[in-house]
């Protein structure tokens, strides 16, 4: 098969595939290209950058493209029914990055508690502000509030509890028995924001209205800590924004925005932010996981 990679794939994983017999073409294509080249491959594999929209398939629909991989988790970058419908199938690698995205929330969780990414940058500029960013708090007695329960918020909850947080965790569905298995509650969504001294979110990007906006920051707790390494669109930026600059927030760690790269440089430049760029996924141990769920993916077709 011709194998088309878009936006950079593990390279034991993609020497792994020519050792199979298939060719693999490294190629970004712009948005305007990227339909008329899909149809001259098997498979395209993307991750965050590339967007597979409707008017790419019906470029490609009909052509020898039959499946495309998104390696990651979500796959909100695609358009996974369009596709489907037309005779090309959809898959995603949904267990291989949770643990490192789960580590990310976490470290963003002791930036924020330590002030950790802002004392850094200080230092960097010569300053010993040592009575400034003397205020931390611990996570250890903190509640966690998990707004997202699969794969990744499953991960970030047995890390939290081994810090001693107590877990609460709301979901649209219910894994049974695992309240018991990790020590944790489920609980409903203005019930986790009134308890939660730290949230963080773990869901699907959503349609139309963002899961966090001026209403759901008001339900929070005074000084609470909101974490973000899933999609930049579940924040209303400006209201977030709005919250710290009012202290009704203490901070919030952000590896994802409402635009990539972000042009809100008042959010991702405020002092109370520890902001990465979108690099959840991106640990050697996760793209070695990613690239051979991709292989194994391509070897059932």
């Amino acid at each position: 098969m011709r194998i088309l990679v878009t936006d950079g794939m593990d390279k034991t994983a993609m020497a792994t595939l020519r050792g199979e017999g298939h060719e693999v073409v490294e190629q970004f294509y712009d948005p305007d290209q990227l339909g008329k080249a899909l149809r001259d491959f098997d498979v395209a594999v993307v991750r965050s950058k590339t967007k597979v929209r409707a008017n790419h398939i019906d470029e490609a629909k009909g052509s020898r493209l039959k499946l495309i991989i998104r390696g990651g988790v979500g796959v909100d970058n695609i358009d996974v029914a369009y596709a489907e419908a037309n005779g090309i199938a959809v898959k995603n690698t949904p267990r291989a990055s949770s643990e490192s995205v789960a580590e990310l929330a976490m470290a963003h969780m002791f930036s924020c508690a330590r002030y950790i990414s802002i004392a850094g940058h200080s230092m960097r500029e010569g300053k010993w502000e040592k009575k400034a960013y003397g205020k931390g708090i611990e996570l250890s007695g903190k509640t966690l509030g998990i707004l997202g329960f699969g794969r990744i918020g499953q991960k970030l909850c047995v890390m939290a509890k081994a810090m001693g947080m107590e877990v609460i965790a709301s979901d649209i569905y219910h894994v049974p028995g695992i309240e018991e298995q990790l020590g944790m509650t489920y609980v409903d969504n203005d019930t986790l924001l009134e308890k939660a001294d730290f949230i963080s979110l773990h869901t699907p990007a959503v349609d139309g209205k963002p899961l966090i906006d001026a209403e759901t920051i008001a339900k929070m707790k005074d000084g609470a800590v909101l974490i973000n390494t899933s999609r930049g669109n579940n924040v209303d930026e400006d209201a977030l924004l709005a919250a710290l600059e009012s202290g009704k927030l203490r901070a919030a760690g952000l590896d994802v925005y409402a635009e990539e790269p972000p042009k809100n440089a008042a959010l991702y430049a405020h002092p109370n932010v520890s902001c990465t760029p979108h690099i959840g996924a991106a640990t050697v141990e996760a793209q070695k996981r990613i690239g051979m769920e991709i292989v194994d993916i391509i070897r059932a077709m």
